[in-house]
Formats: structure tokens, sequence, C-alpha cells
């Protein structure tokens, strides 16, 4: 026996000394550093700092953006940076709204859709669709001329070779002009909306080499591909101060203005054209070099150049790798492990750069708009789940102000259709002024998202001063949910709906009710707020019981769960087996529940990965799928749904999550990458083991540090 004991010391202390070998986090970040050596409008590289970013092709600036504007195009874009057109007609914002009573209880609710008719009305939707939008500030480029005094086109570089180091946020970029060598180094600033540039070629000396400043207009479009040049007369840029070592540009539009400010290597800002300024170098300089900031007041910052934000760049994306956490695949055998860790390695790389501010994001970031740029909330959950999984809870929490902001324009919103408390908006700006949809006005996912994400932050820290900080907009939630569910006597049940579209878009709202998967997270997210309640020393609240204690069954047939209630066609009707397959979702994002019978969820599971019509997929349905795989047990499944051959599970050179020609990137996939790896590394409440998401069979080789568990 005393035998046995040693040999079983010596085996632990093995296994523990191969656990506790620290990740070498700088190698496994840089060899995922990507290199272009063509102009690919795939492949953009972007620099920021989580609340403006600067999109660049092969130039490391913005010098070609008409080139790349149907790709990953040359955006720049910060959180402030909003306008709106003139309200000409004087529409009001109640011309949006349209009264329903789903279930014929008298509330003639209030929605905010998009009414066809009459044109008045139509025409308010369509205005308050559209504004707020969110600008794209400006294209900050090289100007290259040629021997013969002709501008180069993108055709024209040669020799090129461009890498992004993630481990300090640094492009470097190389290229040639008819045999003369230009390099460029490209970094943002992370405290301030600046990026910082340095060029050396003999083209500068030659002056043949300028720096460019082009301002367009706003495109008014679902998407602003920041190469919008009409409009010429609707807005006004001018030079406010010119020096020898920096200049001020004021750009003017309908309902905001903002400045740029350049300090530079000696030389001269001018004007060159409507909307077009160029910084010439003083002809003796071979190296030049530039910071550009862009901000809505005249900026008072201190001259700075290159060398400052190379600096600021590489302490902080220093600080963001070396904090929180970091896994290692290699050495694994599965083929799909260094893909899997590229994926990760980018997607936190992105995501930093996109989604660190103190709103929810848009879907497509920071880079270019869609839906005129304004984030959506029940996408919160796929931006910012991840960061309090990997051990970066204060990126999250910087995202949750935004309900702070928005709280009293949601409760007008619960108070317009009747509810207490808060109705979170679906689709608006980052001050929570609604648009009109006639899908985001009846979605419901969102609500309970807020309750999710602030557990997460509690769970990381035990601190009740979380439980404090937020405690009203979790009551304010909670008391919304409760009275949103409609008490069916018949059945002494509540239901959720009539007056639902599902996560899953495509069920009407007039007759939707008790889609699977909102009817679990309104039961999980309701039990955890009486948990609040009771940590703060609060009774719990009666009508949250109810609610819980009564609230409707998940809906089953023939042993496997419905999309819907309401849908006893769930997996017969084809369009019911497009978009989103929600319907895994009560159980993956949401936790097991005692309602959930994980046998009828296999059986749903499988139903759903033969029948689907997977090209009719959205980027993160492939992560939810993989989360509910993990969750039955299921660790190969999980890998194999990452990794479904379709093309909305795209993930391209540069980290992106491509979906189609019209939503080129798409942050949710990203986040939904992180989140999955996340779960299937540390695992949930419930899961037991090590690593319980990845196969047991010896083809995976991990090393991890720092996850925390989901629910």
């Amino acid at each position: 026996m005393k035998k046995i004991t040693i040999y079983l010391g010596i085996f632990l202390m093995g296994f523990s000394s191969v656990n506790a070998q620290k990740i070498d986090r700088k190698k496994v970040v840089q060899r995922h550093n990507i290199v272009n050596t063509k102009a690919d409008t795939l492949s953009t590289f972007t620099v920021g700092n989580g609340k403006f970013a600067y999109t660049v092709d092969i130039t490391g600036m913005q010098s070609f953006p008409e080139y790349y504007k149907n790709g990953v195009s040359l955006g720049t874009q910060s959180e402030w940076g909003w306008n709106s057109f003139p309200n000409k007609e004087n529409y009001k914002f109640e011309e949006t709204l349209k009264p329903y009573d789903f279930n014929n209880d008298g509330r003639k609710a209030l929605y905010s859709v998009q009414i066809k008719e009459p044109e008045r009305n139509k025409g308010a939707v369509e205005y308050f669709r559209v504004n707020q939008h969110r600008l794209q500030l400006g294209n900050i480029g090289i100007e290259l001329t040629k021997k013969d005094g002709q501008k180069a086109k993108i055709s024209d570089l040669t020799n090129i070779n461009q890498k992004i180091d993630l481990w300090t946020g640094i492009i470097t970029s190389e290229f040639s002009l008819e045999g003369t060598p230009v390099k460029v180094w490209t970094a943002s600033f992370q405290n301030s909306d600046r990026i910082g540039v340095k060029i050396e070629s003999d083209l500068v000396a030659k002056g043949k080499l300028k720096v460019f400043a082009k301002y367009p207009h706003p495109s008014g479009q679902f998407l602003d591909d920041a190469a919008f040049y009409g409009n010429e007369n609707d807005h006004t840029t001018k030079i406010v101060s010119s020096q020898s070592t920096q200049g001020l540009i004021q750009h003017k539009l309908q309902s905001t203005d903002y400045y740029t400010q350049f300090n530079f290597t000696e030389g001269k800002l001018r004007e060159a054209g409507k909307h077009y300024f160029v910084y010439e170098p003083s002809s003796k300089n071979k190296t030049v070099e530039l910071s550009v900031e862009f901000s809505a007041k005249n900026p008072k910052s201190n001259r700075t150049l290159f060398a400052d934000a190379e600096k600021e760049s590489t302490s902080g994306w220093k600080n963001f790798w070396e904090s929180g956490a970091a896994v290692d695949f290699e050495g694994s055998t599965d083929p799909r492990a260094n893909e899997l860790e590229r994926r990760v390695v980018l997607s936190e790389y992105l995501t930093k750069v996109q989604c660190g501010g103190s709103n929810p994001p848009q879907e497509t970031g920071l880079t270019f708009n869609s839906w005129y740029g304004k984030p959506h909330t029940e996408m919160h959950w796929w931006h910012g789940v991840h960061f309090a999984l990997w051990g970066r809870p204060e990126i999250l929490e910087k995202q949750l102000d935004y309900y702070f902001r928005s709280f009293d324009k949601a409760k007008k919103l619960a108070e317009r259709q009747g509810y207490k408390g808060v109705r979170w908006i679906k689709m608006s700006d980052n001050e929570g002024n609604e648009s009109p949809s006639s899908v985001a006005a009846f979605l419901i996912w969102e609500q309970p998202h807020i309750i999710y994400m602030t557990e997460l932050l509690y769970r990381n820290s035990k601190d009740k001063k979380v439980l404090e900080k937020y405690k009203d907009l979790i009551f304010a939630t909670a008391d919304f949910m409760a009275d949103f569910a409609t008490y069916d006597k018949e059945k002494n049940r509540y239901n959720l709906g009539k007056g639902v579209i599902p996560a899953q878009e495509v069920f009407p709202a007039k007759d939707t009710y008790n889609p699977t998967y909102e009817v679990a997270y309104w039961d999980w997210s309701l039990k955890i707020a009486q948990e609040w309640k009771e940590r703060l020393g609060q009774p719990r609240d009666k009508k949250w019981d109810d609610v819980i204690n009564k609230l409707a069954p998940l809906p089953v047939q023939d042993g496997v769960y419905l999309s819907t209630e309401s849908a006893k066609d769930s997996f017969t009707f084809p369009k019911w087996m497009t978009d989103h397959p929600a319907v895994l979702g009560a159980l993956g994002m949401v936790p097991e529940s005692p309602k959930l019978d994980k046998k009828i969820m296999k059986n749903t599971l499988d139903i759903v990965w033969e029948r689907w019509n997977w090209e009719h997929t959205w980027g993160w349905d492939f992560p939810m799928t993989a989360m509910n795989a993990a969750r039955l047990g299921l660790p190969n499944k999980a890998l194999d749904a990452l990794f479904m051959n379709i093309q909305t599970n795209t993930y391209l050179k540069n980290g992106h999550n491509f979906q189609d020609k019209r939503l080129r990137i798409y942050l949710p996939g990203n986040g939904g990458v992180l989140t999955t790896v996340a779960m299937m590394l540390e695992g949930w409440d419930s899961s037991t083991g090590q690593f319980p998401g990845f196969p047991k069979d010896g083809s995976w080789k991990i090393k991890a540090e720092g996850f925390k568990k989901m629910p």
C-alpha cells in the first residue's frame, strides 16, 4: 500500500508540474501574426483602443479607400462620432408608433415599427432609422506621385510585405513604387483617439510622398464604407491653423462638428481640394513622423509623434496579453488545433480593438457601419460575456455604462406599452434613442442579458459593491420580465407572448408564444434576480416567484423541443429551419435548469444538426451549437460545430468572421468563439473534470490559465 501511495504521489507531482507550466503568452500570440504580400480587400488590419479604431490598407494607412470599400473597408470610427441629418419635415417619433393588443387584454401597447403607409409615417420611420448615424471620421492616407506626375494607383505598388505584430499592436508595411522602397509603421494610442505613423522613403525627399486627409460625407445607408464623397456642399471642412510642425482641421456636418489635430515632422498642412488636405513634408527629410487625433472638441493635447504611439501601444498591448486568461494548443494532433488557436488569438485582438468602449458595440465594431452604426443590445451577450470568462471583467463593466445612460428611456418604453420596470431597447444609438424596426420592437431575448452579465461580474469578485452598483438595473429588468409574462387562467401558467419575435427571427410576432430559448432564459434570470435580493438581505419578490413557479414548460413534441410552442411544425416547415437555431441556446447559453430534460435536448440537437438549413445561419450559431453539444457531453460534436464548413462560419486571414457581401465582418462570431472556448476549457457550474468540452482521446494537448467558469 505504501508503494502505491508513493507511485501515486510521484504521478500527481508530474501531472501538477505539467499544469503548472506557465504559458509563453508572447510566443502563442506572435505565432499568429499576419503577413500580407498583396492587396487583399478582405485582409485589412486595424489598430485601436476599444473606443476608436483605424483600419489600413497595404500602405499602412488609408491610401486607397475606394479600392477597399467592398471589402473590410478603411474606416476611422469612434464612440463619440455621430451625426443626424436635418429633420426638415419636423417628424415626431410618435409617428412611428402603432398599437397592438396581441393577447386581447386591452393593453394597446405602442411599438415603433416600420409603417409602410401613409407616406408621412413611412417618412418618419425612415428618418429615425437613419438618425443618429455613426460617422466615418475621415481617411488619412499616403498620396504617392509617379515619375510622370500621375498619382499612383494601388496596382502600381510592388514588393508588398506587410505585418501586424499582435503583441505590440504595431503594423509594419513595406512596398515599392517604381523601384523606390517605402516603409511605414502604424500604431494607435491607447488613451486617446489618435494614431501615430512613421514613414521612411527617398520619395519623401523627392516630394513624391505626402499624407492626405479626406473627409467623406455620411452615406445615410445601412452600411457606410468610409468612401462616400458625394454631397460635397452639405458639409464644410477648413484649416483652423497650420504651422511648420502642426495643423488643425475642423469638419462641420449637419448636427455636429469635430476636429483633426496633426502633429508632424517639419512641413506644411494645406488645402488641396474640397474636403481634401495634404501634409507636405519638408524636402530635406527622408523620414517623417506624425500623429493624427480626432476629437469632438478642439484638442488640447501635447505634441506627439509616432514614437509616443509606439511606446503607448507596446505597453498597452503587453498589459492586455499578460492579463486575464490564455490558452496554448501547441502539440495537439487534432489538425484543427492551430486554426482554433488562431481564431482565438485574433478574436482577442479584434474584440479588444473594436469592442472595448462604454457601450455595446455595433455588430461591425468600429470599422464600418451596419444598421447605421447602431448597437444591438440582443447581441451584447456575444460581444461582452467572453471578457468576463477570460478574466477581463473590467472591459465588460465599462460596456455596461450604457444601461445607466439609457435607463430612463428604457423605463419610458416599458411604460408606453403598459409594463412595469424597464424594457431595454434593442436597436439604439449610444444614448438609448430607439430606432423603428418591425423585428427589433418585438424581440425580448436582450432583456435578461444585463442580469447574466452583471452576475458574471459578481461571480468574479463576490463583492457586495457589484450588487449595490447594479441592483436597480437588475430589479427593474426583472419587474418588466415578470409583468411581460401573460397569465393563462385556463392552464394556470404564465406564457411569453403572443407578441414575441424570438431570437430565431423568422416567426411572426402576432402568432408566436413560448419560444424554448426565451422561456429557459426567463426562468434562469428571474431566479438570479431573486438571489440578488437575498444577497442584499431583501425579501424575495412575490410576483417574480409566482412567474417562476408557473412559467410555461419548455414546449416538447415527439421527444424534441420545439423552437416555439406556437410552431408545432418546427422541424418540418422549411422556413422554421432557417436563421438562428436558438432552441439550442436553452442549454448552452442558458445553464441547465429543472425545466430541461437533457435526453430531449440531445434529440433536439440531433434533429437540428440533420435538418437545419445551415447556409441560412449567422456566425454565432456555430458557437451556440458547440456550447449545447459540450453541455450534453459531446466534445467531438462541439468541435465539429465550431468548424462547420459554412460560409457564415468563415474566419478571414485577419481574423474577422465573414458573413456575406453585405456583412464582411461580424464581431458576434468572434465573441462567440471566445465564449465557447472558455466554456469548453474551464467548464460550467455542473461540469466535472479538466477541459470538459474537449475530447479525452489524447488528440488535444492543452495549457490553459486564468479562465472563469460559466454558470
